[in-house]
């Protein structure tokens, strides 16, 4: 590992452009841009692209990384299948659509599992301590949102995660592996997802252009918004949490694996 990915700034760019000119995934990134800064400028994203982590923060961020991720498929079948009602009975790119990212997103909590224990932690652990109210209000917000506003809302959620991941995951992934000397088993999460995302992100791009609908890009803008807030709260509460997540206190409970 370089001397160069250790001190690089951290970025706090726009998620790919991809979009078409006067489409509305270009409408939707700039009405979200400061609700995205303000993503970006946490303690959490910041620390982690210059490696300024310690493994217990590590531990909290994957743990509640856990928790959300692991509703994401389930997230996105509840969309589809609000998608099945009669008033999208022609929209079939849409549903096409939420199959094609349940493909995608199968079993990536197991990654997550998978690097926690490679820090050391149980993934009985990690399964069973409950998620902090901040992921668990995301979580709820995320369903609530598909079944009682509207099921595009899911799009917002899908921007906000994804759209981030396109931007700091595989730098922060690499800063951190340096930082912590931990092997590249304990990454499977941040370097997938860095690399993942940013062809996500063109799919993206595509299928929010096909949505000219007022009143379905004022939901999607809507929870997009919601999401940025959220998804920093959940942040700033995994470092919080940390110190629950050091060596002494999981050792005291049996709870690392080596």
């Amino acid at each position: 590992m370089t001397d160069l990915a250790m001190t690089a700034a951290p970025t706090s760019s726009s998620p790919l452009d991809n979009g078409k000119p006067g489409g509305f995934y270009r409408a939707l990134i700039e009405a979200t841009h400061a609700d995205r800064q303000a993503l970006m400028q946490g303690a959490l994203i910041q620390r982690g692209q210059r490696g300024d982590i310690s493994l217990a923060e590590y531990r909290a961020f994957l743990a509640q990384a856990y928790h959300h991720v692991r509703h994401t498929v389930s997230l996105m079948m509840a969309c589809g299948a609000e998608l099945s009602g009669p008033s999208f009975v022609y929209r079939d790119a849409l549903r096409q659509a939420i199959a094609e990212y349940v493909d995608e997103e199968k079993g990536h909590e197991h990654w997550i599992l998978d690097d926690l224990e490679a820090t050391g932690v149980s993934r009985d652990h990690a399964r069973t301590r409950p998620p902090l109210f901040e992921t668990e209000l995301m979580v709820a917000y995320g369903y609530d949102s598909v079944r009682r506003r509207h099921p595009l809302a899911m799009f917002g959620m899908v921007l906000v995660l994804e759209g981030t991941s396109t931007s700091v995951a595989s730098q922060a992934g690499r800063a951190l592996q340096a930082r912590l000397e931990l092997p590249e088993s304990a990454f499977h999460y941040l370097f997938s997802h860095g690399e993942l995302d940013i062809s996500h992100m063109a799919f993206f791009a595509e299928l929010m252009d096909s949505i000219e609908d007022p009143d379905e890009q004022a939901h999607i803008l809507h929870a997009a918004k919601a999401f940025y807030r959220l998804y920093g709260a959940v942040h700033d509460a995994a470092l919080a949490d940390a110190p629950n997540w050091h060596d002494d206190v999981l050792e005291s409970r049996n709870d690392l694996v080596f």
